[in-house]
């Protein structure tokens, strides 16, 4: 959906802008140009169940974002990440800009990580930033070239690409975030449960990715394993349990995975036994797998300009 000279009210700003928006699956891609925007609201949405994402680069202007009373400047060039939940204010232009808005489903990163990125500038002049930009402009400038069957597989890549650039800039490479404390030793753990948690998330899909082996590949006993995590806030076998959910849901939201049954996908994920992946999935989404993917299912196949 396109259009000249469009009032764009999502968020209570009223301004003449040109939008363009392609859909792909359950992403959404689009562009914009816009004049100058002085100190405008953009309200909080309301907290759905499936969590939307939203990542902003600006390829023409300045702009700066005011939330929680600190200013992020944006320059041409930058990424801003949000999921819009908490009040901003936006002063910028005249701006030229791309963005895509994705749900929590198609992204894979944990909550945690999720939950750190929002309210961030991260640079998109080289790397994983700058192809995500080249894909950005082209997606929204040539889309007579992608057919709607390839609308839902190109949001399931979307989601893994902003994933990819968010991983690469921790808040700890962050510009606007404070600087590290210098000469300050790490506790015990901070760097070997890094390491551990990098170790569960390789191995997944390991049947016998047990507690007990993650401390045996690492060197350590079971009793200091737990003890590392004591300080997390879930236990080991928790952990194990969370992401391996994470990736199973991330699966059934993919349109590529479409005629894989349920409990393969289960089964892929570790989850030697249906019932009990049935179970787990509904106690940590409140949904069972089938009706899950049926929902996901609903938003997908269609690319609209």
């Amino acid at each position: 959906m396109g259009g000249l000279n469009r009032a764009y009210g999502r968020h209570g700003i009223s301004i003449r802008q040109h939008v363009r928006l392609v859909e792909f699956g359950a992403a959404s891609v689009w562009s914009v140009t816009c004049p100058p925007l002085f100190s405008r609201a953009l309200a909080p949405v309301r907290r759905a169940a499936d969590r939307q994402f939203h990542l902003v680069l600006l390829l023409e202007g300045e702009a700066a974002i005011v939330h929680g009373g600190r200013e992020t400047p944006l320059g041409a060039g930058d990424f801003y990440f949000d999921d819009h939940l908490r009040p901003l204010q936006l002063r910028a232009g005249p701006i030229r800009a791309v963005g895509i808005g994705i749900p929590e489903a198609l992204l894979p990163l944990s909550p945690e990580e999720a939950d750190r990125m929002p309210g961030r500038r991260i640079a998109g002049g080289a790397g994983a930033g700058a192809l995500l930009a080249r894909l950005l402009t082209q997606l929204t400038e040539d889309t007579g070239t992608f057919q709607p069957s390839d609308g839902p597989r190109l949001g399931t890549v979307l989601g893994t690409m902003v994933a990819t650039l968010l991983s690469s800039h921790s808040p700890d490479t962050d510009p606007c975030a404070p600087p590290k404390q210098p000469d300050r030793p790490d506790p015990p753990g901070r760097t070997l449960t890094p390491r551990i948690r990098a170790f569960i998330q390789r191995r997944l899909s390991d049947l016998e990715l047990t507690p007990r082996a993650v401390a045996a590949a690492h060197g350590i006993s079971l009793s200091y394993l737990h003890r590392l995590f004591a300080e997390e806030s879930e236990t080991v076998a928790a952990y194990i349990r969370r992401r391996r959910l994470e990736r199973a849901r991330f699966d059934l939201a993919d349109p590529a995975e479409a005629a894989t049954p349920v409990h393969a996908i289960a089964a892929r994920w570790g989850f030697a036994r249906a019932d009990d992946f049935a179970r787990a999935f509904r106690a940590a989404y409140g949904i069972a797998p089938t009706d899950f993917r049926r929902h996901a299912g609903v938003r997908s196949g269609r690319i609209a300009t």
